[in-house]
């Protein structure tokens, strides 16, 4: 029973621990949602620039509560964005005390840098990718076979399509750490990542023409960088690769 005991004790206070960092987690995201919420509005209207500089005035809401639940959407992504630094300062401080050493060196670097790297991403969809593709799709107004179509986007569609680019593209924008940290795990090594460029250009356009309109422009700007990201990878994995040898040479010789 005393075996029992003592093996219970360490799962019971890793068990503890998880609980108080979600419970940190929660707290941050509650009071984050909180204040974005009281901002609802003005992140609205930062979101839906876009959307007035492509010549459209106008949103609708077609259902009642459409318009409230557009406002808990945007409080709540705003609450996840400006929350991301919290959450991932818990995640890190629960997992790291279970690394080694030079397992802390190895991982901190990937937490400090999905933050940038998502940012990143989003930016280039909101500032560069949403106007190309709003300009294309508002392109279908006017005369149409004799009958006058004219665009009234609803404000919950409109959300819903901005948030997907927003994701879809800080999502993307992690290929490069998510490559390093497989090839960190000795799940794939950068010889199999070279051996199979010809493939990721290939996924990275498809992936391009699930996630973006129909228009070339758009999945072009985003499978580009996507590419130029997987080299990236590969190119970071080299340098990682060189310092694990010379270090390994270093252990190697004689004192």
């Amino acid at each position: 029973m005393k075996d029992i005991d003592d093996t219970q004790a360490p799962l019971l206070e890793h068990l503890i621990e998880l609980r108080r960092r979600l419970f940190y987690c929660l707290l941050t995201i509650f009071v984050a949602f909180g204040v974005c919420y009281y901002f609802a509005e003005n992140v609205f209207a930062f979101l839906v620039q876009p959307l007035l500089a492509a010549g459209q005035k106008k949103v609708i809401f077609t259902q009642l509560f459409e318009a409230f639940f557009v406002r808990v959407k945007v409080a709540f992504f705003a609450a996840m964005m400006v929350s991301f630094p919290v959450l991932a300062n818990q995640l890190w401080q629960f997992v790291a005390p279970g690394l080694y050493r030079n397992e802390k060196k190895a991982l901190l670097p990937f937490i400090l840098a999905t933050p940038v790297l998502f940012t990143m991403g989003a930016a280039l969809a909101y500032f560069v990718t949403i106007p190309v593709a709003l300009h294309f799709l508002l392109g279908f107004q006017g005369n149409f076979g004799g009958i006058q179509q004219e665009a009234l986007p609803s404000v919950g569609n409109y959300l819903s399509f901005v948030m997907q680019f927003l994701f879809a593209f800080g999502i993307a924008f992690l290929l490069p750490i998510l490559l390093m940290l497989l090839e960190r795990a000795g799940i794939v090594t950068r010889k199999q990542l070279v051996g199979a460029r010809r493939y990721a250009i290939v996924a990275a356009f498809g992936l391009a023409a699930v996630l973006t309109p129909p228009d070339i422009g758009s999945q072009f700007l985003l499978a580009i960088p996507l590419i130029f990201l997987y080299e990236l990878a590969l190119i970071g994995i080299w340098f990682t690769e060189r310092k694990r040898a010379k270090t390994a040479t270093v252990e190697e010789e004689p004192a």
